[in-house]
């Protein structure tokens, strides 16, 4: 199994936080892992994604031409990234800031409203963990307690934004099962 993910969106919107907790949580489960950041120099506010590869075997190259699943939290994430994802690959978009939809009919697509579901939460800066939370009920590419595992360890610092990480991840989680998302 190689599973390669792409997270895309501005730089602020936590793109890279998402796919620092998925690889932190493939390492819990002793899978291999690869994780590969990309910004602008601007950084909040310009382009950000990250490659996240899963693996139980080596990994030789981080690198995802033909990513399996791409995840999209903006409009110029989408028009990028939906031509490089593979025929029958799975796209999951934040649906409060893209606008558009694929032009492509080969390729499953889930929507998350993330932004109006921070928002209920009364946290807006957790729309990305709103969105994990979707792609690993999707997904099942690791377990939730994984996940749950790694966001305590990567925010331990931080009670207040590992408390609303946790809660947002349940909600994107919920939202999937209830929903499904299917568009």
């Amino acid at each position: 199994m190689l599973i390669k993910t792409i997270f895309a969106g501005f730089g602020g919107q936590g793109v890279l936080s998402m796919g620092y907790v998925l690889a932190y949580a493939a390492m819990v489960e002793g899978l291999q892992v690869t994780y590969l950041p990309s910004y602008g120099a601007e950084v909040r506010g310009g382009t950000a994604n990250c490659t996240v590869a899963i693996s139980n075997e080596e990994i030789a190259s981080p690198i995802a031409s033909a990513p399996d699943n791409v995840v999209v939290m903006n409009n110029p994430s989408l028009e990028k990234f939906q031509h490089q994802i593979l025929t029958g690959g799975v796209m999951f978009i934040n649906t409060n800031l893209v606008e558009s939809r694929p032009v492509r009919g080969d390729i499953v697509l889930y929507e998350i409203p993330c932004n109006d579901l921070a928002h209920d939460l009364g946290s807006d800066q957790s729309a990305n963990m709103v969105m994990l939370g979707g792609f690993i009920e999707k997904t099942g590419l690791v377990k939730m307690e994984s996940v749950r595992s790694a966001i305590g360890d990567v925010f331990k610092e931080k009670k207040k934004a590992k408390e609303m990480n946790l809660k947002a991840l349940d909600v994107g989680f919920d939202y999937m099962r209830n929903n499904g998302g299917k568009a």
